[in-house]
């Protein structure tokens, strides 16, 4: 797979989802393959489109990609599905809203699975974003499944955040709950030609109040924009304030650094993901530490004490020459 990098850079389509698939699948050189993208990744800028079900996601989706594609951009979506339970593929009710755009050689969209993920976004779908990066694309959007406790984790992914909400399903009050004030970048109330929709703006712009944005401050506080995604009304004004974002994050060098850290975290995961596994293939083949997982269970032995020694034989294993 390795081999066919320089078919990827070059835009070849075939490549950029035999890539990830075999980046999903867990391919054996996946590693390798995401040492050698990593040089050139960084170019790409990612928006994540989160919000309730039933929200219009995708369909806003489709709308923000014309968008896009009328300034001639090149977008990479991902299409975070729920895992079907059956089959374990993921469900495909967004790529189906999105069919208009398949024959676009300007637009590649994947459905990815959370695959049991906690925050909604798989492992793998941070390294496909890589992948699209890598394949030139300007613009990777990633849509997710909903809205929750667990949906933050889109804050280590996109560079900009649009939560979806709409006017009589009580989002604003389940934004409030799920801590999504806090990773809203632009609030988009979807629907627009709904009855409500000017109390939910005034809710929005209320919390935004009390959690301490004040208008006219230099600091960025979370525009909140009206769409109906059916006629794509008001999608233009929402993508001109994605880039307004993108304008101020690079301005005040917010970008760069969100960025970084973004990339500390990744290799801290790395080595957590690492340690794990090392830890759990030591505890499968020593029954030492079966004795000292009993004497726990016993209660001779801490669970803290238990784990430093785990750790500190370990790792002083690992590190002899």
């Amino acid at each position: 797979m390795i081999d066919q990098i320089p078919a990827l850079l070059a835009g070849d389509r075939r490549v950029l989802a035999r890539m990830i698939t075999y980046i999903e699948n867990d391919g054996e050189e996946k590693e390798d393959l995401l040492r050698e993208l990593h040089h050139h990744t960084g170019k790409g800028y990612v928006i994540g489109i989160t919000g309730s079900p039933g929200a219009g996601k995708s369909s806003l989706t489709d709308r923000v990609i014309t968008e896009l594609r009328k300034e001639g951009h090149k977008v990479g979506v991902i299409a975070v599905d729920p895992t079907s339970p059956f089959s374990g593929g993921a469900i495909l009710g967004d790529r189906i809203r999105m069919n208009e755009h398949y024959l676009d050689k300007g637009v590649f969209i994947r459905s990815m699975g959370t695959r049991g993920s906690l925050g909604g976004l798989s492992r793998a779908t941070k390294e496909v974003i890589k992948v699209l990066d890598a394949f030139g694309c300007d613009f990777i959007i990633v849509e997710t499944v909903g809205v929750g406790q667990s949906e933050l984790e889109i804050m280590t992914a996109a560079d900009t955040t649009v939560v979806v909400l709409t006017p009589g399903a009580g989002d604003s009050i389940q934004a409030i709950k799920a801590g999504i004030m806090e990773i809203a970048d632009i609030f988009v109330v979807n629907k627009a030609d709904l009855p409500g929709v000017d109390r939910v703006v005034t809710e929005i712009e209320v919390m935004l109040d009390l959690g301490g944005y004040k208008k006219g401050d230099q600091a960025w506080r979370p525009p909140v924009k009206k769409t109906v995604s059916t006629s794509g009304t008001g999608v233009d004004i929402l993508v001109k304030e994605i880039k307004v974002h993108r304008q101020q994050m690079e301005k005040t060098g917010r970008l760069d650094l969100e960025r970084q850290r973004r990339l500390r975290a990744e290799v801290s995961e790395i080595i957590e993901v690492r340690i794990k596994e090392m830890i759990r293939d030591q505890l499968g083949r020593s029954g030492q530490w079966d004795e000292l997982l009993e004497g726990v269970i016993s209660r001779t032995v801490d669970p803290y004490t238990a784990a430093h020694k785990i750790l500190k034989e370990e790792l002083w294993k690992r590190s002899e020459p």
